[in-house]
């Protein structure tokens, strides 16, 4: 067979900071990962994850795209107003108090582009956030004095890459 219809890449749709984003959010991150015992997240490795997906066949990956590109995106403001603690993965987040209804129907619109390819959507309530150190200490969850407040006008496919220095993410263009 075809190695190149073997080959996958581990992917997944991501709220992906421009420059003038990953400056905006440093000025709440880099003081609340301070506060944190663990390794701080590198800060081009910043998103907000909207749809896992997992490995996936290269060769299909367009088709994804093609169908996600046909979302309507809607602009949306989201405030980022507190660190958190989550156990299991034992990560420190910067987490929001609620979800703008623009970024659920984004959220459930590409669900159902993963369920028409045939990938199950994860079945966990959505907790949109930004993972901002790993291998974290554990500590009370903490309200930001100064909330970021970062406006969104699209989302990315990325690609997560596994390596020696730990996993990269690189955004996969059309």
């Amino acid at each position: 067979m075809n190695d190149n219809l073997m080959s996958v890449k581990r992917i997944f749709f991501a709220l992906w900071p421009n420059d003038r984003q990953r400056d905006q959010l440093r000025n709440v991150i880099s003081p609340a990962a301070k506060l944190v015992e663990g390794e701080a997240v590198y800060r081009g490795s910043w998103h907000v994850t909207l749809a896992f997906i997992g490995d996936y066949p290269e060769y299909l990956i367009h088709n994804i795209q093609s169908a996600a590109a046909e979302i309507e995106f809607e602009p949306f403001r989201m405030r980022f107003d507190k660190a958190e603690y989550w156990p299991r993965p034992k990560i420190a987040v910067l987490a929001t108090q609620s979800v703008p209804a623009e970024l659920g129907r984004l959220v459930t619109a590409l669900n159902g582009v993963l369920s028409d390819a045939g990938i199950e959507p994860e079945s966990r309530t959505f907790r949109p956030h930004i993972t901002i150190v790993n291998k974290a200490r554990q500590f009370e969850t903490q309200r930001l004095a100064q909330p970021a407040l970062v406006e969104w006008s699209g989302f990315e496919l990325i690609e997560s890459i596994s390596g020696p220095r730990g996993v990269t993410y690189r955004p996969l263009k059309q």
